[in-house]
C-alpha cells in the first residue's frame, strides 16, 4: 500500500512557492515590446542617420573630383616638362650635328635681317630652329591652273615653266593646348613680282610722298600691323584691293589628319564671319560645304607639305604633296574655291587679330615686311633674283 504521506510531500512544495502576479508578467512583455517599437520607428534617429551618410557621401565625392583634378594638372606639367626637355635635346643635336641655325632672323646694324643658307644644291634656305623640320624655302615655284602671270622684265624674270617664282616672308609654329603643344610649322609667301605692289601699299600707308620708310617711320608700321584692329584693318585692305598673290606653305611637325586641319580652318573662318552678317548669304554657306570636302581625306605624315594658295582675284587653290624648294614633284591640287572672302577670312587667321593661328609666325611675318618697306619700291624682286 502506498503511503499519503510522501506523495503529498511534493505538491505542498510546489504549492508553497510564490506565483508571479498576472500583471507584472504582462508588465514586461509590454515594456520590452514598446522599447523595440520605439526604436524601430525613431524617425528623428534614422533622419540623422540619413543625413550622416549624404554629408559622408558628398564629402568623398568632393575629394575625389579635386584629386582628380590636381592628378591631371600635375600629370600635365610632368608632361610638358618632358617636352621641354626633348625639346632641348633636339635643339642641342641640331646644333651639334647640322649646321643649320636655330635662328630665321639675325640683328645688323640694329635692324633684324632673314637669315638664309644654302643646301648641298645650292638652293636658298631659311632655317626654322626646329629639328623635325629644320628649314624652309626662300623661294618656291608655284604652277597653278589659270593663273595668269603680268608682262614686264621683272615678271618674265620669275616665271618660267615651272610656273611663278613666291619668296618667303616670314613662318612661325602652330601650338594647340595650354601646354603648347606643336602641330606644323608655316611660312607666308608673296610672288616675287607682286612684291612691289605690297610695298607700295604698305609703305604709302605711313607716309604717302615716300618710296621707303626711315626707321621711325618702321616702327610705326611695326605697331599698327601688330595692333589687333588695325591690323586686321590693313590686311584686310592689302587682300581686297592689292591684287598680291600669296601662299602659305603648312608641314606638320608631327603626323595629323586632314579632318583636323580642316576643324581649325573652319573655326578659324566661322569666327571671323560670325561678327558680320554680310557673310550670312547663301554663296559663302555653299563655299564653306565645298571647302570642307576638300578635306575629306586620310592622314598627313609629318613632313609633308600643304599650300594654301591665294591668287589676285581671291580665289583659293589647295595642293597637297612633296613639295620642295623648286620642284613641282609630287604635288597634286585638291581643288579650288572661288570665292574670295572665304580665303580673305582664312589669311587672316594668320595675318591679324585679336586671336591668331601662331603668334611666332606673326611676328616674324612682321619682320619680313621691314625688310620690304626699308628698300625702294620695285627693288625687291630684282635683289632677290
Amino acid at each position: 500500500m502506498l503511503r499519503p504521506s510522501r506523495l503529498a510531500r511534493p505538491v505542498a512544495r510546489a504549492s508553497a512557492r510564490p506565483a508571479l502576479p498576472p500583471t507584472t508578467s504582462r508588465a514586461l512583455l509590454s515594456q520590452r515590446a514598446s522599447t523595440r517599437a520605439t526604436q524601430d520607428f525613431d524617425l528623428n534617429k534614422l533622419n540623422n542617420k540619413r543625413r550622416d551618410y549624404e554629408r559622408n557621401r558628398t564629402a568623398f565625392l568632393a575629394a575625389g573630383a579635386i584629386a582628380g583634378i590636381m592628378s591631371f594638372i600635375y600629370t600635365a606639367w610632368k608632361l610638358k616638362k618632358a617636352l621641354d626637355v626633348q625639346s632641348e635635346k633636339d635643339k642641342i643635336a641640331v646644333k651639334c650635328d647640322a649646321p643649320i641655325p636655330t635662328e630665321a632672323f639675325k640683328t645688323e646694324a640694329g635692324e633684324k635681317r632673314k637669315v638664309v643658307l644654302h643646301d648641298e644644291e645650292g638652293r636658298e634656305i631659311v632655317p626654322t630652329g626646329y629639328s623635325v623640320v629644320p628649314a624652309f624655302p626662300r623661294t618656291m615655284d608655284l604652277d597653278l591652273p589659270g593663273a595668269s602671270t603680268a608682262d614686264g622684265p621683272v615678271a618674265a624674270s620669275v616665271s618660267n615653266n615651272a610656273g611663278v617664282e613666291y619668296t618667303l616672308v616670314g613662318l612661325g609654329m602652330r601650338t594647340v593646348t595650354f601646354i603648347g603643344i606643336q602641330v606644323y610649322l608655316v611660312g607666308f609667301y608673296v610672288a616675287t613680282q607682286d612684291i612691289e605692289r605690297l610695298q607700295h601699299y604698305l609703305v604709302k600707308k605711313i607716309n604717302p610722298l615716300a618710296t621707303t620708310l626711315i626707321p621711325s617711320e618702321k616702327d610705326a608700321l611695326r605697331k599698327a600691323l601688330r595692333d589687333a584692329a588695325e591690323g586686321e584693318q590693313t590686311w584686310d585692305s592689302i587682300l581686297r584691293e592689292a591684287g598680291c598673290r600669296t601662299a602659305f606653305r603648312i608641314v606638320p611637325v608631327r603626323d595629323t589628319d586632314f579632318h583636323h586641319l580642316r576643324d581649325g580652318f573652319v573655326r578659324a573662318i566661322q569666327a571671323r564671319s560670325g561678327r558680320d552678317n554680310a557673310y550670312g548669304d547663301e554663296a559663302f554657306g555653299a563655299a564653306m560645304k565645298e571647302f570642307k570636302m576638300l578635306f575629306n581625306r586620310g592622314q598627313v605624315p609629318k613632313r609633308k607639305e600643304l599650300l594654301l594658295s591665294r591668287d589676285a582675284n581671291g580665289t583659293l587653290a589647295v595642293l597637297y604633296g612633296e613639295g620642295g624648294h623648286k620642284q613641282q614633284t609630287g604635288r597634286s591640287l585638291m581643288g579650288t574655291i572661288s570665292e574670295e572672302r572665304l580665303s580673305r577670312l582664312l589669311w587672316l587667321n594668320y595675318l591679324a587679330g585679336d586671336k591668331v593661328a601662331s603668334e611666332g609666325a606673326r611676328d616674324n611675318i612682321i619682320e619680313g615686311i621691314m625688310e620690304f618697306v626699308e628698300r625702294p619700291v620695285g627693288t625687291v624682286a630684282t635683289q632677290i633674283l
